[in-house]
């Protein structure tokens, strides 16, 4: 049985423990609603972008451009997997890495070769041992980076494309659905899909003239599209990550309290027997005298 002095120590660090998961449940609650914002905030710029890009094409024929194209390669997939840099965000990387895992042998199933461009100190740690080739991988990125970055991995797989180095590139990531649910998902890159909705069908986009003409607004448009969407995943996996650590956290800090109250219940157990057993012995040695 512990000590009373082993029972003190251990109260007092789960006390500081529960401090710290505290602390961090804020910050990281500070951090995720700065992140949700702007994930919120460039969803409807996205879409509305999506509604354009649409419009044109519904307005105009036989338009061909490199984003949308499909390579004569059939066999390589080229797999976006971006995770976070850091832990203590409960099963936020854990769901994803399942999820890809998944999806690597659904494509290995059909013959496909993948390979894999990691965004994340985590994802990187991860697929180093389970035999996947790994074209890139990149960690330490900070909010205020994404939209570079998107940039730039935005003309690298245009770039790939353009080269028949792939036949198409993927994206996973958690989307972010609710501070308490993020969902891992697999959305296709490149090439390109933009599909004519019903509602755009009924709605006569088709009658709309376009000056200039609908290949030039589309060789503009095609890659602030690609662009934003890559940006979107940054800024979801952002919100999620903070959102996943914020209810880890506070997980953790309720975990601590429970374990304070039963080692303080045991401690004051253990504190009242020593007592009855202190004066039992005085009883004891009083009447044998």
């Amino acid at each position: 049985m512990a000590s009373l002095r082993d029972i003190r120590r251990r109260i007092k660090s789960v006390t500081n423990t529960r401090k710290i998961t505290r602390a961090m449940k804020l910050v990281a609650g500070a951090k995720m609603r700065k992140a949700t914002e702007k994930a919120l905030q460039a969803a409807p710029y996205q879409q509305t972008l999506r509604r354009v890009l649409e419009r044109v094409v519904a307005a105009e024929e036989d338009i061909e451009h490199v984003l949308l194209s499909v390579p004569q390669n059939t066999s390589d997939i080229l797999m976006v997997v971006i995770s976070s840099d850091r832990g203590l965000c409960g099963s936020f990387n854990a769901q994803l890495f399942k999820f890809v895992m998944k999806e690597l042998a659904r494509y290995e199933s059909e013959g496909k070769k993948v390979s894999l461009v990691l965004y994340g100190r985590k994802a990187k740690g991860f697929f180093k041992s389970k035999g996947v080739h790994i074209e890139d991988q990149h960690e330490g990125l900070a909010p205020e980076d994404f939209s570079e970055v998107a940039k730039s991995l935005a003309e690298q797989l245009a770039v790939k494309l353009k080269e028949d180095a792939c036949e198409k590139a993927v994206i996973c990531f958690n989307h972010f659905q609710s501070v308490m649910t993020q969902e891992p998902v697999n959305a296709q890159l490149l090439p390109m899909q933009i599909e004519e909705t019903e509602e755009e069908e009924n709605s006569g986009f088709a009658d709309y003239l376009y000056e200039p003409d609908g290949e030039i607004i589309l060789s503009s448009l095609l890659p602030m599209a690609l662009q934003a969407t890559i940006l979107q995943a940054f800024l979801e996996t952002e919100a999620g990550e903070q959102a996943a650590r914020m209810q880890a956290m506070d997980n953790a800090t309720r975990n601590a309290g429970d374990l304070i109250d039963r080692l303080t219940l045991q401690y004051n157990r253990a504190r009242q027997a020593a007592i009855t057993t202190e004066l039992t012995e005085i009883i004891s040695g009083a009447e044998a005298l």
